[in-house]
C-alpha cells in the first residue's frame, strides 16, 4: 500500500509564489513517484474559477479552502479541513507559517509524520512573538527540511540538528511551450528580473546602479516582470536618478511570454534585500529557470540566492550597492555569453524536480511509518 502524504501549503498556483512553486513540483514529483498525494491551498482568486479550472488538471488530489470575509472563517475552515485530512495521512508536510502552526497544533496523531519545509521569511520573523510561534511549532516536527544552507542558519540550532537541506527544484516542463506570445526588450545589454516588484526582490537595487552602469553601457535597460506590488515606488526612484527611460515594468505575464522574454535578455538580476519585518529571499527558483534557457545570473549575497547560484559557473554573487563588482561580473557574463549559457543550463539540470525529488523521497522513507 503506497504511502499516503497530505501537503499543507499557504500558496499554490495558479496564482504566483515561490512557495506555491515549490508545493505543487514536490506534490507532482511524489505522485509520479506512486505516493498517494494530496494538497491543502487557500483559493486566493476572488471567484475561484482560475483555481477550479487547474486543479481539474492535477493528477493528485486538491482541496481548496474558498475565500471567507471575515478572514478569520477562513482559517476555521482551514483547520476543519486538516483535522479531517490528518486522520487519514502517513506523512504531513507543511509549508509556510500558517501551515507551519496548524500542523504542529493538530498534526500531533501517533501515527503521522509530521515534516516542515521551510523556505525564509516564514523563519525570519523580527516580531518577537511570531519568531517564538514558529521556533515553538519546528520543536514539533520530526523532520525538518531547508530549502538553502542560508535558510537553515535562521532556526534554533536544536532544530538544526533534525534539519536536511535539500534545495528548491525546477520543473523543465514550464518551458516546453509554444512560443507564440513574442516580448522583445529594448536596451543592450538587457538586464531582468522576474518576480513581485518588491523590497525583498531587490528591483530598487538594481535600479540604483544603472546611473552609473550607463556610463560603462550606454544603452543599457532594465526589464522588471510580476506582480507590480512596488511598482510606483520602483517607478519614482528611476526618475530621480534619471533612469526612468531604462527601466521596463511588464507586470504579471504568462509563461509563453515569459519564455521569450528570458530567451532576449542577457543576464538575469536578483539583488535580494531583507526587510524589515524580516523577509528574506530563501533561494531563488526563478534563477534556476533563467539559467535553464541559458541565461546566466547576477545575485546578492547575504541570503538564500547563494545557494541557488554556482558561483563562476551559472554567474556570479555581489554584496548589495558593490557597482565596481556589479560592473566587473556583468562585463564578464557578457563577454563569454556563450560559455556561460552551457553552464547556466548544465546548473538548471542538477536541480530538475526528477532529481530533487528523489531527495525528498529519502528523507519520507526514513520515517519508518506505519501504514494504516
Amino acid at each position: 500500500m503506497n504511502k499516503k502524504i497530505l501537503i499543507v501549503t499557504s500558496e499554490f498556483p495558479p496564482q504566483p509564489g515561490g512557495i506555491g512553486d515549490h508545493a505543487y513540483n514536490m506534490a507532482l514529483h511524489l505522485s509520479k513517484a506512486a505516493y498517494d498525494v494530496s494538497v491543502i491551498a487557500d483559493q486566493r482568486s476572488l471567484d475561484g474559477k482560475e483555481e477550479a479550472d487547474f486543479d481539474t488538471t492535477l493528477p493528485f488530489k486538491m482541496l481548496r479552502v474558498a475565500i471567507t470575509s471575515p478572514r478569520f472563517k477562513m482559517y476555521i475552515k482551514r483547520l476543519r479541513f486538516l483535522r479531517k485530512a490528518i486522520s487519514s495521512a502517513d506523512v504531513v508536510i507543511a509549508s509556510g507559517k500558517f501551515s507551519l502552526w496548524s500542523v504542529a497544533i493538530l498534526g500531533r496523531q501517533r501515527s503521522t509524520a509530521n515534516l516542515a519545509v521551510i523556505h525564509g521569511s516564514e523563519v525570519n520573523f523580527t516580531n518577537i512573538l511570531l519568531k517564538t510561534s514558529i521556533n515553538w511549532a519546528l520543536q514539533r516536527f520530526v523532520k525538518i527540511i531547508a530549502v538553502s544552507q542560508f535558510t537553515k542558519s535562521l532556526i534554533p540550532i536544536e532544530a538544526q540538528n533534525k534539519t536536511v537541506v535539500i534545495p528548491n527544484g525546477f520543473n523543465s516542463d514550464k518551458w516546453n511551450i509554444n512560443t507564440t506570445t513574442v516580448i522583445q526588450l529594448k536596451g543592450t545589454p538587457k538586464l531582468i528580473t522576474v518576480g513581485h516588484v518588491s523590497e525583498r526582490k531587490g528591483q530598487h537595487e538594481v535600479i540604483k546602479l544603472l546611473p552609473k552602469l550607463a556610463l560603462r553601457f550606454p544603452n543599457i535597460a532594465y526589464h522588471c516582470v510580476g506582480l507590480p506590488t512596488a511598482q510606483k515606488a520602483c517607478e519614482l526612484l528611476a526618475k530621480q536618478l534619471g533612469v526612468e527611460q531604462r527601466v521596463f515594468f511588464h507586470g504579471r505575464i504568462s509563461n509563453a511570454a515569459l519564455k521569450t522574454a528570458l530567451e532576449d535578455s542577457d543576464v538575469f538580476v536578483m539583488l535580494s534585500t531583507a526587510t524589515t519585518t524580516g523577509d528574506v529571499e530563501g533561494f531563488g527558483i526563478a534563477l534556476l529557470e533563467a539559467n535553464a534557457l541559458g541565461i546566466p545570473a547576477i545575485g546578492a549575497k547575504g541570503c538564500g540566492i547563494e545557494d541557488a547560484i554556482q558561483e563562476g559557473e551559472s554567474g556570479f554573487l555581489v554584496d548589495l550597492g558593490d557597482e565596481p563588482a556589479f560592473e566587473d561580473a556583468l562585463d564578464r557574463l557578457l563577454m563569454s555569453k556563450e560559455v556561460y549559457a552551457k553552464t547556466s543550463k548544465k546548473w538548471a539540470d542538477q536541480h530538475q524536480w526528477a532529481i530533487i525529488i528523489k531527495s525528498y523521497i529519502e528523507e519520507i522513507e526514513k520515517l519508518n511509518i506505519n501504514i494504516k
